[in-house]
């Protein structure tokens, strides 16, 4: 395998959360903002951050408010996260255009995204100039889910939610599970059921890579000598 190194570096950390983050301000007015750059930074007590533009319309919410509700899109909410990244709160209001439909949140004044199957409420504790965004630490004080999504038991299923990623530009939905944590040291083998039900599978793909084709033309692409290039963050 051989690199090449782009002449200037800039972020290639994907894939990466997209998620709509709602808030409001003092006066009661209300927006959502797309954002790509977000994640977990402490565990005890939990706490998420978000980086902002200064030139985005909700900057000023976000720092006159001091809360903010990350909303988990599922695939059917694509479209709105696109949206309410590339439109502005001074031009239009995205709930209205989006269908989408404001909840009260549990512990913060911002309001939560009905439609959303993950809603986390957060306060901001510190906000930290970087450059092109500022970064807002938060803590976590509470999390909503959709019901449908609990099992009889109690236990969250966040495999079934339909999340979906940001990577270099596009959207994407999540792929097939490769493991869960800890598989890699577990001594535990598979129950048998599923070592059947993969040995079948797998005897399948090759029964169906064995059949012969006919009538199939097949030609050689060239390969291409256009180098990759990094697209610009919109976030």
């Amino acid at each position: 395998m051989s690199k090449i190194t782009f002449k200037k570096p800039g972020n290639f950390i994907y894939p990466v959360p997209a998620v709509m983050v709602s808030l409001k301000d003092r006066s009661g007015r209300t927006n959502i903002l797309t954002v790509a750059w977000t994640g977990t930074i402490c565990s005890d007590p939990p706490m998420a951050y978000i980086s902002v533009r200064k030139n985005r319309g909700s900057y000023p919410m976000l720092r006159e408010s001091g809360e903010f509700v990350i909303n988990l899109p599922d695939e059917k909410l694509v479209k709105a996260l696109d949206y309410c990244g590339v439109r502005s709160i001074a031009t239009i209001d995205k709930w209205k255009e989006m269908g989408l439909h404001e909840e009260e949140s549990a512990m913060v004044s911002a309001p939560s995204i009905k439609e959303a199957p993950v809603s986390i409420e957060c306060k901001v504790t510190q906000v930290l100039p970087l450059g092109s965004h500022d970064m807002f630490l938060a803590e976590v004080v509470a999390v909503r889910v959709d019901e449908q999504f609990i099992d009889e038991k109690g236990a969250f299923h966040m495999d079934q939610v339909g999340l979906v990623a940001y990577s270099h530009g596009d959207y994407m939905s999540l792929g097939e599970k490769l493991g869960s944590f800890g598989y890699s040291v577990r001594k535990k083998p598979l129950p048998v059921k599923k070592q059947h039900s993969r040995i079948k599978k797998t005897a399948e793909k090759v029964n169906t890579s064995a059949k012969p084709t006919t009538n199939r033309k097949t030609s050689k692409k060239k390969p291409s000598s256009q180098k990759p290039s990094d697209k610009k963050n919109r976030f």
